[in-house]
């Protein structure tokens, strides 16, 4: 991995590891950041990790005692797939990649229009188009708006319909994307708004993320590139 990969990677994670803090305050589970990981003394919510880790060949005995592994569901975000946490009784969950895209690559004007999500109302609409049923709908909570790095993005549809969206997360160095989804054709569909809008948000930052499968080729296809592997373990 070359230098410059090596920094993107460590920017990601720490991008990363940012906005799942900021997450986990949202349902007032307050982690902790240390040098080789950000952890969580409590299960953390659905689908963000107890644990990211911030540098390579981090302490996986001492990364593990700061979080509940007793309780079932605990899982790590292994930043740079250079963890073994079999004997813990963890499993790969999968494998992905960070992607990158510099600041200076070109986008397009979208269709739908997308602007900035800004009252609870609009977040609670926002969430309904993404998890397409009510489940997943209370994942995304009203505090959210108040923390001054996070960006709920939301694409419109002619009547005002919430049709795609995506979470920007600013940090020093980079602005990190997730969350992306439309309701129709995928991610493929939402990345020319996401990056029309982070490019407006933050003209001079790269954009950072990670994906995998299908999704992963739909950023790929969109002017990212892969800069190295990340692992999910989890505890069933």
């Amino acid at each position: 991995m070359t230098t410059t990969k090596r920094f993107l990677v460590g920017a990601a994670a720490r991008n990363n590891a940012e906005w799942c803090a900021v997450m986990s305050r949202s349902h007032g589970v307050r982690g902790e950041f240390g040098r080789q990981a950000w952890t969580a003394p409590a299960r953390t919510p659905p689908y963000y990790p107890d644990a990211v880790t911030l540098a390579p060949g981090a302490d996986a005995a001492e990364l593990l005692d700061r979080i509940d592994t007793e309780a079932r569901g605990a899982s790590v975000k292994d930043s740079f797939a250079d963890l073994d946490l079999t004997r813990a009784g963890f499993r790969v969950l999968f494998d992905a990649h960070w992607i990158h895209r510099p600041a200076s690559a070109p986008v397009t004007v979208p269709e739908p229009a997308w602007d900035v999500v800004r009252t609870p109302q609009a977040l609670r609409a926002w969430q309904l188009a993404r998890a397409g049923a009510a489940d997943d709908a209370a994942l995304f909570r009203p505090e959210l708006l108040d923390d001054p790095a996070t960006f709920v993005l939301a694409g419109r549809s002619a009547e005002g319909r919430v049709v795609a969206g995506a979470v920007a997360s600013r940090s020093e160095r980079v602005a990190g994307i997730s969350n992306v989804f439309a309701s129709a054709g995928g991610a493929a569909a939402a990345w020319p708004g996401v990056l029309h809008t982070v490019e407006r948000l933050f003209p001079d930052l790269p954009v950072v993320g990670y994906e995998h499968g299908e999704d992963l080729d739909a950023a790929l296809r969109h002017g990212f590139e892969p800069i190295g592997p990340l692992r999910i373990w989890l505890r069933d």
